[in-house]
């Protein structure tokens, strides 16, 4: 089996297999990473595809900076086309969520909405002193996606995942370790990232397999939540205060929520 995200790679998603290990790097610096629709399927497309080729042991990915906002709101304007947890979005949560091999994320920079969520179903996570992550999901009037409301509180203890996820505030790498969402702050982030899927590589995949659906036992639970949170997601993206958060973007202001309450 060849896999499309190398045999014809896409413009801002850089693909190898080496050693048994298949590293995906977002390549779009002029929007800090920020993903879109078709790049959202393009890398389910490539863990899906991983999960089934014989040459990948598992995948470490270089990390992202959350939704594009103009193709967000083309995306909400759309007719819904399916189930709310078809969205592109929710698909790239689903696949990480399914993958049977191990995934590992590296984190520099700014890592934001989803760029948060995606890193709640990796199975090692790495970050440097520059990454600073938020989950804005409520100050932008919306609610917790890709089953971060089950799974951050599992992470990170209720009290710790309700900060997070009410406050919306913007959180550094010592806050992020804190609270569970990473491994370690390593200096060399993507080097430390590879050298442990080099070390996962080397193992025996049956057993990394086995072990990982043991502790994922849970995993149609956490699709049904995905699904169950894209439901609710999309109800909230046509409600008046996603209309204010997104009027307050474009005017370059504070929102002004008080109206809603």
């Amino acid at each position: 089996m060849t896999l499309s995200c190398i045999q014809q790679p896409h413009q801002h998603l850089n693909a190898n297999l080496e050693n048994g290990v298949l590293t995906l790097a977002i390549n779009r610096p002029e929007a800090k990473n920020a993903l879109y629709g078709e790049l959202y399927l393009w890398i389910a497309k490539a863990l899906d595809e991983a999960d089934q080729d014989r040459d990948v042991r598992g995948a470490d990915a270089d990390f992202s900076a959350g939704n594009d906002m103009k193709d967000f709101m083309a995306f909400i304007q759309q007719p819904l086309e399916g189930k709310e947890g078809d969205g592109p979005p929710f698909v790239l949560l689903k696949s990480a969520a399914r993958l049977s091999k191990p995934l590992i994320c590296a984190v520099r920079g700014v890592a934001i909405g989803i760029g948060v969520t995606v890193l709640l179903h990796a199975d090692l996570v790495y970050a440097d002193n520059t990454a600073l992550f938020q989950i804005p999901f409520v100050s932008l009037g919306l609610s917790p996606e890709g089953a971060s409301s089950k799974l951050l509180i599992q992470q990170a203890g209720y009290h710790k995942a309700a900060e997070l996820l009410l406050t919306a505030q913007k959180f550094n790498s010592e806050k992020a370790l804190n609270a569970g969402l990473i491994n370690s702050i390593e200096d060399d982030v993507y080097g430390h990232a590879l050298h442990q899927a080099q070390t996962l590589a080397a193992l025996p995949l049956a057993s990394i397999k086995q072990t990982k659906a043991l502790m994922k036992h849970n995993l149609e639970e956490i699709i049904q939540c995905v699904d169950d949170e894209a439901v609710i997601f999309m109800q909230r993206v046509k409600s008046p205060e996603m209309a204010e958060a997104v009027a307050a973007f474009m005017q370059k202001r504070k929102p002004n929520f008080s109206q809603f309450n």
